[in-house]
């Protein structure tokens, strides 16, 4: 009895051992269920949306789709440490013909600008450029990716980033359109390239910088309209010095350009060392799509870029304080009406003109946004007018008035073009009184100031008088349907009046035109004139004092019947209009009685770039154009 109660007793103490080891590796393998090898973790939907939609222009790594194929081929962990060598594999899969052809197309496309990306070896942007081409343009049109795809999208944007990168100069900078032998991962490219297409408008491009490199800043929005092709900005260079002096077009223009790298064939060309390419390039309004095959194809094309490019090194901001201050005249050739584009038939023009110590850089905000919209593209045209704003305001708008003139008679001589008879002038500040200058029947009323004789009886040259009938004898311009008027000082700016501005204005240079036609009149006439000296001469300054005789005379003519008038008035701060002012202009002063329109934004007096001021041009064009199709 005691041996088996010695034994039981062993048994009980050895139990509450065992109970623990069993206890033990029943939690074990419970922990190792609740580990599994596949399973979900909720993470918010952009992480997700990032992970299914990054690719390896956007992050730099490879899409999801382009990492299947590779783990489907087992090619991803050779990628990662033996690209080149992957890539000859997935080349190799694609011709056999054994698998997807889209797919392996498109990951070839992406996979070669990876590595091209990491390596700087242009053969793989040139490799890209050709995979994501045959992707995206098959032979037969039957194997083309559907729009839905986003492989679709993603090679549009491979090859457009392959061709600029393909054919950049040695230090990166530009790209330079060429033909030539050009090698592949395996073989090369034969790119033809015609040299006619340099020339645009009787100019020549150079300078083609890739805009997917640039950033733009002091634009509010950046237009691109997307498509294929690398879509580029070029400098277009007049032929000869005469033409920088006298072309319509802005010296040193820069233009949009988009660049083609056609493939024939390109699926079957895989199969072969030796490929054939044609490199193209598309011109401003020119044509918006390509055909390739049986398909219309939009062109990638970007204007917003071109026009930060100009505007980022233009003299024109140098020449504004300038321009105040001495005459530009022998600067700026004997127009000074200018545009971005040649002139295009059909298309009505808008004439934009700056004000005082200002110049046509500071439209930019407004052409930009203007130029893009679709509706007022198809319309108008965009011109620009640039002046010397310490001039007389008769004087400045004798000359704006003659450029208009000569642009009409030289654009349509036969008056076959309704457009050219439906112009749209907008001038802000003192632009806006040139602006008024065109669509006025002064009589003599501007003359009854200067001289109690008749202009016939005075004795001067016949260049003088001519000269001052242009500049006080005013009639409307038949050609000038609509004006818009923007913080414009109708009854002067009281800026103007200040001590100080008084003695700056005595800074100011008058052109010697406008001198010895002066000194001429006077020579001759001085007991019959309002001024006596060359010293007493006017200013713009002079001509917006308020109170000025000039300014109270253009206030009191009324804008000719048949003329549409409108009027953006800019007000500073949050109190009662008709009391405030934008720092320069006060309201009453920029209200015109008889608008059609006026609409008042919450601005400081440089408000061309306003959004409600560039929303209230926009309407006023549309308008006119609704009411042309009406009539």
């Amino acid at each position: 009895m005691m041996g088996q109660s010695h034994s039981t007793s062993s048994a009980a103490r050895a139990y509450p051992w065992n109970t623990s080891r069993a206890w033990l590796i029943l939690f074990s393998l419970m922990m190792l269920g609740c580990t599994t090898p596949v399973g979900v973790k909720r993470v918010d939907p952009q992480t997700v949306h990032r992970e299914l939609t990054g690719t390896v222009l956007s992050t730099g790594k490879l899409s999801e789709r382009t990492r299947n194929l590779l783990n489907r081929y087992a090619l991803a962990e050779k990628f990662r440490k033996q690209p080149q060598e992957a890539i000859s594999q997935l080349h190799a899969q694609y011709l056999s013909g054994t698998g997807d052809a889209a797919a392996d197309l498109s990951a070839l496309a992406e996979i070669c600008f990876h590595h091209a990306e990491e390596s700087g070896k242009r053969s793989y942007y040139l490799a890209s450029a050709l995979y994501a081409y045959a992707f995206l343009f098959p032979e037969d049109g039957k194997d083309s990716p559907s729009p839905y795809d986003p492989r679709f999208r993603l090679a549009c944007d491979i090859y457009n980033r392959s061709v600029t990168s393909a054919l950049k100069s040695a230090d990166g900078s530009r790209i330079e359109p060429r033909e030539g032998k050009y090698y592949l991962p395996v073989g090369y490219v034969d790119i033809c390239f015609d040299k006619s297409n340099l020339f645009w408008n009787d100019r020549i491009l150079v300078s083609f910088v890739p805009v997917a490199e640039l950033e733009v800043r002091g634009l509010k929005n950046r237009y691109r309209w997307p498509g294929i092709g690398a879509p580029l900005s070029a400098t277009a260079l007049a032929l000869s010095e005469e033409q920088k002096i006298s072309d319509f077009v802005a010296p040193n223009v820069q233009v949009p350009v988009t660049a083609l790298l056609r493939f024939s064939e390109p699926r079957r060309q895989i199969h072969h060392t030796r490929v054939r390419a044609t490199l193209e390039l598309y011109k401003p309004y020119g044509p918006e799509s390509v055909q390739i095959g049986d398909r219309a194809v939009p062109l990638e094309i970007e204007s917003t870029a071109s026009l930060a490019t100009m505007l980022a090194d233009s003299p024109v901001w140098q020449l504004e304080l300038a321009g105040f201050f001495k005459s530009i005249l022998r600067m700026q050739g004997t127009s000074q009406l200018r545009a971005l584009r040649p002139y295009r038939p059909g298309l009505i023009p808008v004439v934009l003109i700056h004000g005082t110590a200002s110049s046509p850089g500071r439209w930019a905000e407004m052409v930009n946004e203007l130029d893009n919209d679709p509706i007022v593209n198809k319309h108008f045209q965009f011109w620009f007018f640039l002046y010397d704003t310490g001039n007389p305001i008769p004087y400045s708008a004798s000359i704006l008035r003659q450029a208009l003139s000569d642009a009409v008679k030289e654009f349509d001589p036969e008056g076959k073009d309704p457009a050219l008879n439906n112009m749209v002038v907008i001038g802000h500040s003192q632009g806006g009184l040139l602006a008024k200058m065109t669509v006025i029947d002064s009589g003599d009323a501007f003359w009854r100031y200067i001289s109690k004789k008749r202009i016939e009886e005075l004795r001067m040259q016949e260049e003088s008088r001519e000269l001052l009938v242009k500049s006080v004898l005013i009639t409307p311009l038949p050609f000038v349907r609509s004006v818009i008027f923007i913080a414009t000082p109708h009854r002067g700016s009281y800026i103007a009046a200040w001590r100080l501005t008084s003695l700056v204005t005595r800074l100011i240079t008058l052109p010697s035109t406008l001198l010895f036609a002066a000194a001429d009149i006077i020579r001759q006439n001085q007991d019959d004139l309002a001024f006596g000296s060359l010293r007493d001469l006017p200013t713009s300054v002079d001509n917006m004092t308020p109170g000025n005789p000039y300014i109270k005379t253009l206030a009191s003519i009324p804008v000719a019947t048949g003329v549409s008038a409108h009027s953006i008035i800019a007000v500073s701060g949050d109190g009662p209009q008709e009391e405030g002012s934008d720092g320069v202009v006060t309201y009453r002063s920029a209200h015109l009685e008889g608008a059609d329109s006026e609409v008042v934004v919450r601005s400081t007096h440089s408000c061309q770039a306003n959004s409600q001021t560039i929303a209230e041009v926009r309407r006023i064009l549309l308008e006119q154009v609704r009411h042309e199709y009406e009539m």
